[in-house]
């Protein structure tokens, strides 16, 4: 599975942006996916998760009630919308697929096999 992240760019706090994620290959509708994100001087941290069957979604506490992951297995594409964005909200975004997925590691990059390039997010206060 080859991912590609879109969407980043500058916006003013409290601001929105939905960040895309196309992926290629048939098996796309069987793989979990993952958002997760790298302030610059720190560990890349889980931001989001959901089922290969859209039906399960998984937040971070930091980002709860105001990000939102979905999926479209019809376009090969997953979605992160990002709303009430704040400063501490700027870093680098990526996208990730692993093929299963379990509550316990759901936030654990190790357990996820793919990766995109990833997207900058920027919030200006």
């Amino acid at each position: 599975v080859q991912l590609q992240a879109s969407g980043g760019g500058l916006v003013q706090a409290g601001g929105s942006l939905r960040l895309s994620c196309a992926a290629s290959g048939r098996t796309f509708s069987s793989y979990a996916m993952g958002w997760f994100r790298q302030a610059p001087g720190k560990e890349r941290e889980f931001v989001a998760a959901i089922s290969w069957s859209g039906s399960s979604s998984y937040y971070a506490d930091s980002v709860k009630g105001r990000f939102t992951i979905s999926r479209d297995n019809a376009k090969n594409t997953v979605y992160l919308q990002l709303n009430s964005l704040r400063p501490e909200d700027t870093a680098v975004y990526y996208c990730a697929a692993r093929p299963r997925m379990s509550l316990v590691t759901v936030q654990n990059s190790a357990y996820y096999d793919y990766w995109g390039q990833g997207t900058l997010v920027t919030v200006s206060s």
